[in-house]
């Protein structure tokens, strides 16, 4: 079988993107001064951003949404914008997941409160890989999902089940994490390592699972990224490679010990409106670049003009465009 394309899942959401100007106080007021509900998740921001940005190769949704408003709404997403969602089941007596995303204009930091929804529901039996021709499976969000972050059957937790199927099924599997509590990341996602093909992460989560003090009085080390990557591939010999991405720039390295460093794009304060998905659209970047046999250097070009062009809306990738013109906005803007 020749496979191609990017399957995408496991987490799928709406996000109700909310702009204030500025994080309040506890027992104070915060005036909303935009709303924007949308899309959400690993599964819907990778698979939108792959398409929006070009890809030539079928995109493709797997995971579980609720029988409500928002499960349709999803539904939608995929039939408009061309993403087979024959993997995207929609559960009678389950609800869709939920986000609150809110970002404060004056710094541009995120804050999410999240409902658990059908991601609670889903367990490893809810996927078959089998009937999926895709070459990567690109997975998300350990941590939010109960019955997957909990041990499953022999495995450590139901996320390693999921990645056994999708290996044993012929997928290479790319990781979505999120920078939330440091024990619950490296306990959930060590185990994992060893069965994925490629990794790629921010410099929190980094920390997180190699204990390396990356990031200090709010900068990254990139000496320290360097290290951390060293010790991920080297630990773990499935890994074709790893990327560590961070607001100045990204490292890469391959199996091969090649390492690869790329600045991200000096994206003018006035055009950020929110930076809400950045980091899938970054994911996506690298993922096309790779599934097209780019070099990496290509690749973590394309990840920072896509995550650029994505501030450019409150929501994740309504602001991200064909890569060539995410490329120019790229260099017009200019390199960090």
């Amino acid at each position: 079988m020749t496979r191609s394309g990017i399957l995408c899942g496991v987490a799928w959401c709406i996000d109700s993107n909310l702009s204030i100007a500025t994080w309040p106080p506890e027992e104070t007021v915060a005036v909303v001064l935009s709303q924007d509900d949308q899309g959400g998740c690993p599964g819907h921001n990778l698979s939108t951003a792959l398409v929006k940005l070009g890809a030539p190769f079928p995109v493709s949704a797997i995971g579980l949404v609720g029988d409500d408003a928002n499960g349709r709404k999803l539904y939608k997403i995929c039939d408009d914008h061309g993403i087979d969602r024959s993997q995207l089941e929609m559960r009678i007596g389950l609800s869709t997941s939920y986000v609150m995303a809110m970002t404060a204009k004056d710094s541009g930091k995120r804050t999410f409160f999240s409902t658990a929804g059908a991601h609670a529901a889903q367990t490893p039996d809810d996927f078959d890989f089998t009937k999926s021709t895709a070459r990567y499976v690109h997975m998300g969000l350990p941590g939010f999902h109960e019955k997957l972050d909990s041990p499953w059957k022999e495995d450590a937790n139901g996320w390693v089940t999921l990645l056994k199927k999708a290996r044993a099924a012929g997928l290479k599997s790319n990781l979505e994490m999120a920078s939330f509590d440091v024990n619950l990341i490296r306990n959930v996602v060590q185990p994992m390592l060893p069965h994925l093909d490629s990794l790629i992460i921010n410099d929190f989560e980094a920390a997180a699972i190699t204990g390396q003090r990356i990031i200090e009085n709010g900068l990254t080390n990139i000496a320290t990224c360097r290290m951390a990557l060293e010790q991920i591939i080297q630990a773990h010999h499935n890994l074709e490679f790893a990327v560590i991405h961070f607001p100045l720039g990204a490292i890469a390295m391959t199996r091969k010990g090649e390492v690869y460093a790329q600045a991200s794009v000096n994206v003018p304060r006035s055009a950020i409106v929110g930076s809400n998905g950045a980091g899938d659209c970054f994911a996506a970047g690298i993922l096309i670049g790779q599934h097209e046999g780019w070099t990496m250097q290509q690749s973590l070009k394309l990840a920072h003009a896509s995550a650029a062009a994505s501030l450019r809306a409150s929501s994740t990738t309504a602001a991200v465009v064909n890569w060539k013109e995410c490329l120019e906005l790229a260099e017009a803007w200019g390199w960090r």
